[in-house]
């Protein structure tokens, strides 16, 4: 088997940034979905970093949520009520275009590789919603980030999410041990934990099957794999063992 070259990480920093910087060469910034940082903060966290240490970051909530999503108690920053009910699904509005504007400052000063977009499942696939999302991400100037669209649920099918991502220029986020199907072309994966009805256990640990699983799925291109379970730091190691064993490069 030719292993891909991966690199894996965790959803945010488990553990000190200093310990982690010595275990892993990237992370995904999970808390900026819910909250932006101030510019500051962001600009620490990229000077602190290794030089070829590569940050991922989740878009702000605003964008893509509604404020009927649970999402919005963690929502620290004083929006107002009329405000928060434009909000969500890339709504053409004024509000929308402050959300990515205040995302694109924390990017600017953070440098990732990758910005998550994650819909949430009332952004299913209508006329309306593609239209939305359509418009908002040709509207956007490109620059050396690469944008990625995870859909929550189970109504966007297969299809349909690889003629989105190609016309948008979108790499496809997902679990791939609950999707099942990966595309071609760079891989970026996100590990939240069992999936036990209609809710994810975060507390569930992958067993040694499912992490080769997980690294057969990974061959052939590109791979950036994030665990975001309680027990990422642990998992993410074990991951890291077994790629480097069989040759992948971190």
């Amino acid at each position: 088997m030719t292993a891909s070259l991966i690199r894996i990480g965790c959803g945010g920093f488990p553990v000190g940034r200093g310990a982690y910087f010595k275990h892993f060469q990237t992370v995904e910034i999970d808390s900026t979905f819910f909250n932006l940082p101030r510019l500051e903060t962001a600009q620490r966290w990229r000077q602190e970093a290794p030089r070829q240490f590569e940050y991922s970051m989740r878009a702000w909530q605003l964008i893509t949520h509604p404020p009927s999503s649970p999402t919005y108690r963690r929502l620290s920053r004083q929006v107002p009520v009329k405000v928060r009910e434009r909000c969500g699904h890339f709504k053409p509005n004024d509000e929308t275009i402050a959300a990515w504007e205040a995302t694109c400052r924390v990017a600017q000063a953070l440098k990732p590789k990758f910005l998550v977009f994650q819909t949430p499942t009332s952004f299913y696939p209508s006329a309306d919603h593609l239209r939305n999302m359509y418009r908002f991400f040709k509207s956007l100037v490109r620059g050396p980030i690469q944008f990625v669209w995870e859909p929550a649920g189970n109504s966007w099918r297969p299809p349909l999410i690889a003629r989105v991502c190609a016309d948008l220029g979108l790499v496809h986020g997902m679990d791939p041990l609950m999707v099942g199907m990966v595309r071609p072309g760079v891989k970026y994966f996100r590990l939240q934990g069992r999936l036990e009805g209609a809710r994810i256990r975060r507390s569930f640990r992958y067993t040694d099957e499912e992490l080769n699983d997980l690294l057969e799925r990974c061959q052939g291109s590109f791979a950036y794999v994030y665990f975001n379970n309680i027990a990422m730091w642990e998992d993410a190691q074990r991951f890291q063992d077994k790629a480097a064993a069989c040759g992948a490069r971190k």
